[in-house]
Formats: C-alpha cells, sequence, structure tokens
C-alpha cells in the first residue's frame, strides 16, 4: 500500500478543492451497523425496504414508528462517535481546504466531526418534522414517545397532534439536494469515494458524471471490491481509517 500512500499524499496536497463521496463503510468504523444487511430480521416478515418505505409510513405510521426506532437503533445514535475517516476529512477543511462531503449516511457524524459543507442525499436520522405544518423535532422528542407528534398549538387552542414523518429519505421519497452535489463533484479537483460499494441509485451516478468529465482524479478506499472500480485512478482495499491515518 506504501506506493498507493504517496500518490494519493500527493494529489491530495495539490488539491484545493476535494469532493468525497462517503457510503456506509465510514459509518461502520464508529460501530454504526449497515442498516440494509438486516434485511428479514423485523417483525411480520416485512424487510428493510418494506419498513424504510413512504407506502409504509403513510399507510400505519402507529406500526412504522417502532419498526424504523428498531432497525436505526435511535436511542443509541448520540452513542456513536466520529471516526478517524471523519476527523480527516474535517481536519482538511480546518486547514484551509475548499472540502465538499457527498454521503449516503444519515447519522450526522460527517457534521459533528467539523464538516461544514455537507450533501445528506438520504436525509439525517437527527430530526423529524411535522407533514402538515413544518416544525422540526430532535432525537429527544423522537425517543420520548412511541409514536412522536406534533405538539404545536394552533390558533383555535387546538393540538397539531399529526405524526411526525423521521428526515430520513424513504423509499419512494426524493433524494436530496442532488444537483448540488453533482456541481460540488464537478468543480472538485479531487474525487475521493470511502466506503461505499457504489450500488445505490442514482447518488452511484455522480462518479460516472466525474468520469465523463475526464479532467478530475479518483480514488476509491473501499474493503471490498465493486462493479465500478475500473473508473477510478486509485483504488485502495483497506480499511479507511488506517489508510487515512497513514497520510
Amino acid at each position: 500500500m506504501g506506493e498507493q500512500i504517496k500518490t494519493l499524499q500527493s494529489w491530495i496536497d495539490r488539491a484545493q478543492s476535494i469532493c468525497f463521496f462517503t457510503g456506509a463503510g465510514v459509518s461502520t468504523e464508529s460501530g454504526i451497523p449497515d442498516f440494509r444487511s438486516q434485511n428479514g430480521l423485523y417483525k411480520k416478515n416485512l424487510s428493510f425496504v418494506d419498513v424504510v418505505s413512504r407506502p409504509y409510513f403513510e399507510r400505519d405510521p402507529n406500526q412504522f414508528w417502532p419498526l424504523f426506532k428498531e432497525i436505526f437503533r435511535i436511542k443509541l445514535l448520540n452513542e456513536y462517535k466520529p471516526n478517524k475517516g471523519h476527523q480527516f476529512i474535517a481536519e482538511l477543511e480546518s486547514r484551509g481546504k475548499q472540502v465538499r462531503v457527498i454521503t449516503q449516511n444519515i447519522d450526522g457524524l460527517h457534521q459533528e466531526a467539523g464538516s461544514k459543507h455537507v450533501y445528506e442525499i438520504h436525509g439525517t436520522i437527527k430530526y423529524a418534522h411535522c407533514p402538515k405544518c413544518k416544525t422540526r423535532y430532535d432525537l429527544a422528542h423522537m425517543n420520548a414517545h412511541a409514536t412522536p407528534k406534533c405538539q404545536i398549538i394552533s390558533k383555535n387552542k387546538q393540538p397539531c397532534d399529526t405524526i411526525l414523518k423521521p428526515n430520513v429519505v424513504l423509499f419512494g421519497d426524493s433524494i436530496h439536494q442532488f444537483e448540488e452535489a453533482v456541481q460540488a463533484a464537478l468543480s472538485s479537483d479531487l474525487f475521493i469515494v470511502l466506503g461505499s460499494s457504489l450500488e445505490v441509485t442514482p447518488i452511484n451516478q455522480i462518479p460516472l458524471l466525474v468520469q465523463r468529465k475526464g479532467t478530475i482524479p479518483m480514488v476509491i478506499i473501499n474493503l471490498s471490491s465493486t462493479y465500478y472500480d475500473d473508473m477510478f485512478d486509485l483504488v485502495i482495499q483497506e480499511p479507511i481509517g488506517a489508510t487515512l491515518s497513514a497520510l
């Protein structure tokens, strides 16, 4: 890995604007499970896709919320902390690099580490909102109620009482900030994928667009090979924290 590290170091040193594209592999190094791997473990024989979907939320929100909380371990979220991968990215920004992060993760750890420009394509687990009045609620409120509801009192003194929707992009929802993320990737001097198998559409189209531009060095650091490895200039199949710590 020595020569690969030297190459990556030189590219990072030379780049002024760096775009990171991060997936579940970054969060798992903080102890957060890859939620998608838990298919079939839920009550009533529902899969991940069945539960974490807009139709299921709209059909039965009272059943949706306990399963959603179980899948995403909401009560444990505050115990997870940024790891060396998150910290490395934030430190580059603190040292004057223009850093943009496109993330598939919903845990908010990039922001907790100090990154200021994060595109949360799949939303965030840290908040929920009222579909009716758009009031935002935090994790404490979600954890305090089996089925969290809006507590805003209307002008006629009646509580809103609408069941909240998590700020996570459910199956059937539109992804967030896609156009902004594409622009961030295409305007960078260096594009680095961390911990993503690039299997989720349409977000996996972003590396294809970067490759099509043809002028931006592309790096992927992931424990296993991906279908898209051939498009990258540098492929490192090692743990993210160990790789970035070597820089």
